[in-house]
């Protein structure tokens, strides 16, 4: 028996709320560990559609623990919203079943003010975030300067806080032509939402530290992907976190040793939000075809995603930077119908044949792919249950995704319902 760590091993939006809910009806604790409402997984279960930012996908199964991190940035305002729209779907959602770690960082509304702003003054060069105040949130933990859940519970501290905190916002919204924030304001709103949120407030890392002394199973749920990775992605159009599996251990306070077997989440194409490069994006009908058969359409934002080709390149990066063991292969049926599918095995940049992503910004918009093609299937995929159910072409598109990313795809997602699932090795080790 092991631990899970599951991650996105491309740029988010691979289908990493299914696997988790299928996942956690056998773990005991479900933990969040990095980003903050921008973040979005889908869930449908007995034709019932969650939508989810905050809330770890373990949250609809009863007896389960769920845990929000340190990692992970709070807009507390977005966290009651969450939980109030989930218990409306019937789910029950308790201290008891739901706790937040008390040294998390909060997000305020200043920090969407300038996020929203920077944007603005970015203009063509923009980032493409979701103006929800991530990075701003992010930068104000690394500069010292974060108003942390532990803070709702002393409002002379609080007040303090904000009064440092909008030395250097307001300096800088002035400096960008947006209207300032008033102190007074921003204590109030925080002492009324802090009786709603502290409630679910914890000691997270000692939680987790008994949870695996009793032997409790523990899966760890990231967000958005490994090529979004502040450090291993297409820097600077990544989000404000590390969403490499190694964060699991520093944004819930566990151990190393305790994360076990990492699960990469990976789509049988390649999609994207926001701007920043993409090699093998289609602009074409092919591209159109694959976004309308397989809904791409960002669960929070509800941003058409960018789409294209699966890229082999940089799902063997990820596998690398993030120690992936295995990875879950999603959406296979949106292929269904292909004549041709093409994989992308390497890049050609400037004359040069290169097996990698490279990190600089101007290589990784120059590169161009380079593509393998293989012969498509006629047959459905969608809501097959075993191998033998999938047509032969099928196979051998997964079997050479395998063989190109050096691991395994040990489970198998052929639709949104959580049983359409094709499992080749259990992620627990059972």
């Amino acid at each position: 028996m092991t631990n899970v760590v599951v991650v996105g091993s491309q740029w988010g939006d691979e289908g990493k709320g299914k696997v988790v809910d299928w996942l956690s009806n056998r773990a005991d604790v479900i933990v969040r560990f990095q980003g903050g409402h921008n973040a979005g997984h889908t869930l449908t279960i007995d034709g019932k559609v969650f939508k989810l930012s905050l809330l770890p996908s373990g949250v609809v199964r009863g007896g389960k623990l769920s845990v929000i991190g340190n990692g992970v940035v709070v807009d507390p305002w977005a966290l009651i919203d969450e939980i109030e729209r989930v218990r409306a779907l019937g789910v029950d959602i308790t201290p008891e079943s739901l706790m937040l770690a008390e040294n998390a960082t909060l997000i305020l509304p200043l920090h969407s003010a300038v996020d929203k702003a920077r944007e603005v003054a970015r203009g063509e060069n923009k980032i493409g975030t979701t103006g929800r105040g991530i990075g701003p949130a992010y930068e104000d933990k690394i500069a010292r300067r974060a108003i942390r859940v532990c803070d709702l519970e002393d409002e002379g501290i609080l007040a303090q806080k904000i009064d440092d905190l909008l030395l250097h916002h307001n300096a800088l919204l002035r400096g960008l032509g947006a209207p300032e924030f008033k102190a007074d304001e921003l204590v109030a709103q925080l002492r009324a939402i802090a009786p709603k949120v502290l409630p679910y407030t914890g000691v997270v890392w000692r939680t987790l530290d008994a949870a695996r002394q009793e032997g409790k199973r523990i899966l760890w749920e990231g967000a958005q992907g490994a090529l979004l990775d502040v450090d291993h992605g297409t820097y600077p159009f990544v989000t404000s976190s590390n969403t490499v599996a190694g964060q699991a251990a520093t944004g819930s306070g566990s151990a190393p040793g305790a994360l076990g077997r990492v699960l990469g989440i990976t789509k049988a194409y390649t999609t994207r939000v926001g701007s920043g490069p993409f090699p093998t994006e289609l602009d074409d009908d092919i591209g159109q075809r694959l976004g309308e058969r397989g809904r791409e359409f960002g669960t929070v934002t509800g941003r058409a995603r960018r789409c294209g080709w699966f890229d082999a390149v940089l799902v063997r990066q990820a596998v690398k930077t993030g120690g992936i063991t295995g990875i879950a292969l999603t959406k296979l049926d949106v292929l269904d119908g292909f004549e041709h599918l093409r994989i992308c095995v390497g890049y050609r940049w400037r004359g040069r044949d290169l097996d990698h992503l490279p990190a600089s910004q101007v290589a990784q918009a120059e590169v161009e792919p380079v593509y393998e093609t293989l012969p498509g299937w006629t047959d459905s995929t969608q809501g097959a249950r075993s191998w033998a159910e999938l047509p032969a072409n099928a196979i051998k598109y997964i079997v050479r995704i395998e063989e190109l990313i050096q691991t395994r795809v040990i489970l198998l997602s052929t639709s949104p319902e959580r049983d359409d699932t094709i499992v080749t090795a259990d992620p627990f080790g059972d």
